[in-house]
């Protein structure tokens, strides 16, 4: 299986409810230098569009309930990975506390605001066997300030040229072997092309790379990388949102860079454009 981040396993990179954490396929640590792997802590103010997802009745309240992250994209609209809304993660029926943490570096504190989720609309095209199309939008009960939002890069903009700088935030595993931030994180990363990810997850096995539907971002050598507890949280290049943390194959390894949602095709399927920040589309 993948790595979702709750990121997906080969690793979808979001938590698991009972171990706080979806196993790697491998247990060996990836290589770090502390933390999102291969990172550094930041302040959220430098990037008050990255929010947590919390259940504290699922996840407990050690670290605000945290399980995956989001990124807001309008006021009241927060985009995060599909599989973090998973009955594996959130139980079925899905918890009744699921909450947006916004301006909050750390998570032992009570910074910040905690802003109940009023309505999910889960891609009905994600495929949980590719993780293609893994993205989903949350309703918020109260509106966040403007700016909080972040602009997302739509079809053609050069953010997604290969070898573009582009930085991943989140609050999940620092070291591939189950160690999570509680303060905010982030890890300077660059596009890679997509023959790279092609060459990594060619088929069920490792996961399948679809080019029209992810980016393929990370380190030739290894090294920086999100990992288990990013999920969903944005990866960011030139001062727009290129992508979603989706899954991948361990954490900074340097044959298995990390697959993102591409958002110019989640953009294509709610039929947003450059100057939207609300979907009518969906929920």
């Amino acid at each position: 299986m993948r790595r979702p981040l709750v990121r997906a396993l080969t690793r979808p990179l979001a938590l698991a409810a009972a171990a706080m954490a979806i196993p790697l396929v491998s247990a060996s640590p990836a290589a770090s230098d502390g933390v999102v792997v291969g990172g550094f802590p930041v302040d959220v103010s430098v990037s008050p569009w990255t929010v947590a997802l919390s259940s504290r009745d699922r996840f407990g309240g050690m670290r605000s309930g945290q399980f995956c992250g989001g990124v807001v994209v309008g006021p009241a609209t927060v985009l995060t990975a599909a599989h973090c809304m998973a009955k594996e993660v959130l139980g079925s029926p899905r918890v009744t506390d699921l909450t947006v943490v916004a301006g909050r570096t750390d998570l032992y504190s009570d910074v910040g605001r905690e802003i109940p989720v009023g309505e999910v609309w889960v891609n009905p095209a994600y495929d949980s066997s590719s993780n293609s199309g893994d993205f989903a939008v949350l309703k918020l009960t109260e509106a966040l300030p403007q700016s909080s939002v972040i602009g997302m890069a739509a079809a053609g903009d050069p953010a997604y040229t290969p070898g573009t700088e582009a930085t991943v935030y989140g609050w999940g595993d620092t070291t591939g072997i189950g160690s999570y931030a509680h303060t905010l994180r982030a890890a300077r990363l660059h596009v890679l092309p997509d023959s790279h990810c092609e060459a990594a997850y060619p088929g069920p096995a490792e996961g399948t790379y679809e080019a029209e539907t992810m980016v393929c971002a990370g380190e030739v050598r290894g090294g920086r990388d999100a990992c288990q507890g990013d999920s969903g949280g944005p990866l960011v290049a030139q001062g727009r949102l290129i992508g979603l943390v989706s899954w991948g194959s361990g954490c900074g390894r340097p044959t298995s860079p990390g697959v993102y949602t591409r958002v110019s095709d989640l953009m294509r399927v709610l039929r947003w454009d450059t100057g939207s920040r609300e979907s009518n589309e969906t929920a």
